[in-house]
């Protein structure tokens, strides 16, 4: 498929136009004519090869429409397409820009003269580095923006249509100043301001303007370093500063824009404290003279008590405030810039604290002083005197006391003010004081037991409190009592008492300006009782008294009976006392002004009375069981059996005593003591008591004749005759001896059995001693008479009986 043939405009300039177009099967050369807008009239005409396919017209004229018309030709020249294309040249060729001027660091103002026909312009801008840009402008002059400060460019101008653009005119140079500062400044006191930049490379000098903005009067300064310093400025005033540098062709750099910097503002002048009560707290009120400064200044308020405030106007305050403090206090100016000087010390003593300690004393009745301690950075004090339901009074004193006159019996209200230049302190702590209470009228002093002392008295005026006081040589009792009315029990006894009734009060104590009365107390009980026994009926009685005058009377209680004595002295003597008895002996000492207590009863015990019938009864040969019959007041017993061959005895609060070590055939004295609860005791002797005879020893069995054994034993008393036993399980045999024997033979005796063997004396009565140590044998079998006789041991009967079974 054929594709159509198509031209169009590749380029243009003032004088010339380059088209292109697409290859046409067959064509041998392009043709291309040109004519005029609107006319049919060839005014120019070009031919290209059969392989070009872009070609250029030239010799055209500037800002001219024309029409290009292209067409492929065979070999024979003959037209095998046609297509047209309008173009319009570009204007004519500019003149070289005519000025070049720097604006600021980074633009430099381009100045050129404009052509016919030219819609825009484009500004070619090269660097030294061959690198550069265009700008389209479309006036003159123009700005050509975003440069590097301090740079030498090459600029060329062009002009430009729909139809296009020109060539560049021939070139100029331009250059670029110095960029701008970058200030920085400070306002370090109040009449100085310090302004500094970062170098700027190039710069051969520096220039800072600074204008004060009150004024509008300029400072300026030249310098090579980075910094200036402006001083003898006004302080709290605003100014405006900017800055520029030179370079070496002396071409004044960038301006900085303007920045603005106060002065730190001025001294607080005129500085006045005072104190003011706002909502019942005590607060400083500090003010101060305002200056005529620029912008907004804040104050501070400094106190040496760790108090501040900050304001913007000439008022601030310092709370809370108390009495008696000392403030050195300053304000001190601060603003955008930083603080000023604060303002010279002021030294402000706030009002004094209220009086404390308020104290009156009556120092003569109907005279009295009231004093209250000093306060510091107090000039006088105010007091006020208030007497209950009366009239008040004022004292104005630049000391700590005041006098005023007062009854007994009132009460007053007082409380001090402190004054100083600062104004009044508060109110000091009231006080209310009673005057001394009147003394008391009708005072009567009884007394209504042994050591108790009543006293009444009518009711006096102001006493809220009687304080009696009962005083003799060696110590004072009190009794207080809201009631006219006091017993005092707690009184030393046989003792004169000086009695005196005080009235008081809470605010103001006592009146001890009252006249006593005197009263004797009953005599002192009896102490330290002794008991002296002087023989089992009769006791002396002792004791200690430190009574004046007194008689005594003893009394001894028992369980059904009464003994007495009396004396004046400290003892006396209790007769006809039976034994066993308890009796409880106490004291009773009287006199004129009463009788005493009775003393601490003393327990009496006489002797307890010997037992009666004691018995005798002998239960082993070497134990014996005593009896008797309770004796009256005893409670323990210590029995004795005494003979020249030994001694036993018991202690028990029993009526029996089972004592060993008895000795056997031996004659003993029976004793019994008697002790009664506290330890009294009665020692009783009764008729002597004779042990049994002695059980023999070394018991030995012997195998006889046929079925005999002889029993042997050792003898203990030829004086006594002795019986042998033999019991086994189901025979019984014996024999008798004559006195001082010690054998005896038994016939018959059944063999194959255990037996128990027993030998034992016998009594003048002929009864066998019961208790004999038995002995164990057996008695084997040799065919049907006795074998042998084997010792077996002690063993009980039951061991017997367990043995033969």
């Amino acid at each position: 498929m054929d594709t159509a043939f198509t031209a169009s405009v590749f380029t243009k300039t003032s004088r010339s136009t380059t088209l292109r177009w697409n290859r046409y099967a067959g064509a041998s050369s392009y043709l291309i004519t040109v004519s005029l807008e609107g006319t049919q009239d060839i005014i120019a005409f070009t031919q290209f090869g059969e392989n070009t396919v872009m070609g250029t017209v030239n010799s055209l004229s500037p800002n001219t429409l024309y029409v290009f018309t292209v067409q492929p030709l065979d070999n024979n020249q003959v037209p095998l397409d046609i297509t047209t294309v309008q173009s319009l040249t570009a204007p004519e060729l500019m003149d070289p820009i005519q000025k070049v001027k720097p604006k600021d660091s980074q633009t430099l103002i381009v100045e050129y003269n404009l052509v016919p026909g030219a819609t825009h312009y484009i500004i070619r801008v090269q660097s030294s580095d061959s690198s550069y840009r265009e700008e389209t402008v479309y006036s003159s002059p123009a700005e050509i923006n975003s440069l590097t400060p301090y740079t030498e460019y090459t600029l060329s101008i062009m002009a430009g249509n729909s139809g296009g653009r020109n060539q560049p005119s021939p070139s100029v140079t331009g250059k670029t100043v110095l960029s701008p500062l970058q200030l920085s400044t400070s306002g370090p006191s109040n009449d100085t301001i310090v302004i500094s930049w970062d170098p700027i490379d190039s710069a051969v000098q520096y220039t800072v303007v600074m204008y004060d903005v009150s004024s509008n009067t300029p400072m300026k300064q030249n310098t090579s370093s980075n910094s200036v310093t402006f001083s003898g400025l006004d302080a709290g005033s605003l100014f405006m500063i900017m800055g520029y540098g030179w370079d070496a062709e002396e071409r004044k750099g960038e301006r900085s824009l303007y920045i603005n910097q106060t002065t730190r503002p001025p001294m607080p002048a005129s500085i006045d404290v005072s104190v003011v009560m706002s909502a019942d707290q005590a607060i400083l009120s500090v003010s101060w003279e305002l200056n005529q400064v620029y912008g907004n200044v804040e104050y501070y308020v400094i106190s040496d008590q760790n108090l501040t405030c900050n304001t913007t106007s000439s008022l601030c305050i310092l709370s809370p405030v108390a009495c008696g403090e000392v403030h050195t206090i300053q304000v001190l100016a601060s603003n955008d810039a930083g603080p000023g000087y604060p303002s010279s010390p002021v030294e402000f003593i706030t009002f004094p604290c209220a009086p404390e300690s308020l104290a009156l004393v009556e120092s003569v009745e109907g005279n009295c002083t009231l004093s209250w301690d000093i306060e510091p950075y107090a000039d006088s004090y105010m007091a006020y005197i208030k007497k209950w339901g009366g009239s008040e009074l004022t004292c104005n004193t630049t000391s700590n006391t005041c006098n005023y006159h007062c009854q007994c019996g009132y009460t007053f209200h007082m409380y001090v003010f402190a004054y100083n230049h600062a104004g009044s302190s508060p109110q000091g702590p009231v006080v209310n004081y009673t005057t001394l209470p009147c003394c008391p009228d009708d005072v009567s002093v009884s007394l209504v037991s042994t050591e108790t002392l009543e006293i009444t008295w009518a009711a006096s005026r102001g006493a809220e409190l009687y304080e009696t006081r009962v005083a003799d040589i060696s110590e004072v009792i009190l009794c207080n009592d809201t009631a006219p009315v006091c017993a005092l029990s707690d009184l030393s006894c046989d003792s004169s008492y000086s009695v005196v009734v005080t009235p008081c009060n809470d605010m103001s104590g006592c009146n001890y300006a009252c006249k006593a009365h005197t009263k004797d107390t009953a005599p002192c009980m009896p102490l330290h009782i002794q008991l002296d026994h002087k023989n089992p009926s009769c006791v002396n009685v002792s004791w200690t008294t430190s009574n004046r005058d007194a008689i005594y009377i003893v009394s001894a209680m028992g369980q059904d009976e009464k003994h007495t004595c009396t004396s004046s002295g400290s003892s006396c003597e209790l007769t006809d006392l039976p034994c066993g008895s308890i009796y409880e002996v106490t004291i009773i000492a009287t006199s004129a002004a009463g009788q005493s207590l009775p003393s601490y009863f003393e327990t009496l015990e006489t002797e307890p009375c010997c037992p009666a019938n004691p018995t005798v009864h002998q239960v082993t040969q070497a134990m014996t069981n005593v009896s008797w019959l309770h004796a009256k007041g005893a409670y323990s017993f210590i029995t004795s059996l005494t003979s020249p061959r030994g001694h036993a005895s018991c202690h028990t609060q029993d009526v029996h005593c089972l004592m060993g070590c008895i000795t056997c055939s031996t004659n003993y004295t029976v004793t019994i003591e008697a002790f009664s609860h506290s330890g009294r005791s009665a020692n009783c002797t009764y008729q002597g008591f004779s042990s049994s005879a002695c059980c023999p020893s070394g018991v030995r069995v012997y195998k006889m004749d046929r079925n005999s054994l002889r029993l042997l034993w050792r003898n203990a008393d030829s004086s006594h005759r002795y019986i042998a036993e033999m019991i086994g399980s189901n025979n019984y045999y014996n024999c008798t001896t004559s006195a001082g024997e010690t054998s005896c033979n038994i016939e018959n005796v059944q063999c194959g059995d255990i037996y128990l063997v027993v030998v034992a004396p016998l009594t003048r009565e002929d009864s066998k001693v019961s208790f004999c140590a038995q002995r164990v044998y057996s008695v084997t079998c040799s065919g049907s008479d006795v074998g042998t006789v084997n010792y077996r041991g002690k063993r009980s009967v039951d061991d017997l009986m367990l043995a033969v079974i």
